[in-house]
């Protein structure tokens, strides 16, 4: 059970706008695994928080539980990722890795693992050559961390493999699989 007011650091996987000027943010966090969080006012012109509020930015945050969901107070960023920003099938893969962990991942459940693997894929990202076969390691590397592919067995086709686990579609894959060809 999370304490009233808490802090962690986090990436965040989705947003989505709510009312005039608030944000409902998912974000997976190193303590806490994935959450859903309203920053009040971040719409506005004049929010401070505005810039480090963006799909797949690190960041570090103070929130306090609500009766409905968490309200974000603080936001420091960590690494926005720059020089993935500016690379459209950087972006995209970027986009894929988050949707992943957002599809794959339950609210509430730490998974620490999950949180090192997505920021460092994201690192990695900022340097990669062969997209390709970074997304492929990171879904592989994924189901295997969750349990649901075994290591010694070897991955043949893995976006169907993942759609199986899932049970659903990923959408940014046709984004990303159309970049990357």
């Amino acid at each position: 059970m999370r304490p009233r007011i808490y802090s962690s650091e986090g990436i965040i996987l989705k947003r989505k706008n709510y009312g005039e000027a608030d944000r409902i943010l998912t974000v997976f966090s190193k303590h806490f695994g994935k959450n859903t969080f309203l920053a009040k006012g971040v719409r506005k012109l004049a929010s401070k928080k505005r810039g480090h509020l963006e799909i797949f930015t690190q960041i570090k945050f103070s929130a306090v539980t609500g009766k409905g969901f968490d309200i974000l107070t603080e936001t420091i960023s960590i690494n926005n990722f720059s020089k993935v920003r500016l690379s459209l099938n950087k972006v995209s893969l970027a986009y894929y890795f988050c949707e992943v962990v957002n599809k794959i991942t339950r609210e509430g459940e730490k998974q620490s693992i999950v949180y090192g693997l997505l920021s460092t894929a994201l690192e990695q990202l900022s340097t990669a050559k062969n997209l390709k076969i970074l997304r492929k390691q990171f879904i592989l590397d994924l189901l295997i961390d969750l349990g649901f592919w075994p290591e010694s067995r070897k991955m043949i086709d893995h976006d169907i493999e993942l759609e199986e686990v899932l049970e659903r579609q990923i959408y940014s894959v046709r984004v990303g699989k159309k970049v990357l060809e």
